[in-house]
């Protein structure tokens, strides 16, 4: 007689798709000891709650989100043109992060704080509902590769959330210079219920005022790559 066996598979978790993979690049000094010794003061907490802005900023006002903030210069520009908003800025690669924190430190900034985790969770765990007066999303990575699609950021889910987190009246402004893409986005965000596109007869908007031109928009325009600008604005 032979002594049965009995086989146990254990499955695993399916794993979220990631809009992002790691490209850290030189991190310089400098940058590392501003990730170590910055980030706490800067750090927009990690909860798996909803956040309470007025307890990490000392104040209650307006708050914008800006997702996948490279470098950050951007970022420090709003917010010294606009003090009197609060900044939440999501970004994973440390350079970036590094950056943005010595610029934050040399120049005196307060109203930013930075996520340092994927901007997904961030907006699905953190930010509470009707809570943002914008968000912004400059030049995200296209994933031009028909295979890497599903990591794109502007998603049906994902196109939900903003609509979500957005207070009545807030905006959604994006930019790309990448075509296919923005004509994706295009489609997903104008049925996604919530959203109104701020010009429904041409798809896009004129360059928004005020929008600072990051390093990828100077890159693209040296490629000569048209710049697409999108509006969208939380119904009631």
């Amino acid at each position: 007689m032979y002594e049965s066996q009995v086989v146990t598979s254990v499955r695993t978790p399916p794993r979220s798709v990631r809009s992002y993979v790691l490209r850290e690049g030189r991190l310089t000094t400098a940058q590392a000891r501003a990730v170590e010794t910055l980030l706490p003061r800067y750090a927009f907490p990690e909860s798996e709650a909803a956040v309470d802005f007025a307890a990490v900023f000392g104040r209650r006002a307006p708050t914008s989100l800006e997702i996948g903030f490279g470098n950050g210069d951007s970022l420090a520009e709003l917010a010294q043109v606009h003090p009197e908003r609060n900044y939440i800025g999501v970004e994973v690669h440390k350079p970036g992060i590094g950056h943005l924190l010595l610029r934050l430190d040399r120049e005196g900034i307060t109203n930013v704080r930075i996520a340092a985790r994927d901007a997904r969770t961030v907006m699905r765990n953190e930010i509470p509902d009707d809570s943002l007066e914008e968000i912004l999303v400059y030049f995200p990575d296209p994933w031009p590769k028909k295979r890497h699609h599903k990591r794109r950021l502007i998603q049906d889910e994902f196109a939900l959330l903003v609509s979500a987190k957005l207070v009545v009246g807030g905006r959604l402004n994006l930019a790309t210079d990448w075509q296919e893409y923005a004509e994706e986005m295009r489609l997903v965000l104008n049925s996604t219920p919530g959203l109104e596109n701020l010009h429904p007869e041409q798809g896009f908007i004129e360059r928004a005022a005020g929008r600072p031109h990051t390093r990828f928009e100077s890159l693209a325009q040296r490629l000569g790559n048209r710049v697409l600008d999108l509006g969208y604005q939380r119904a009631a």
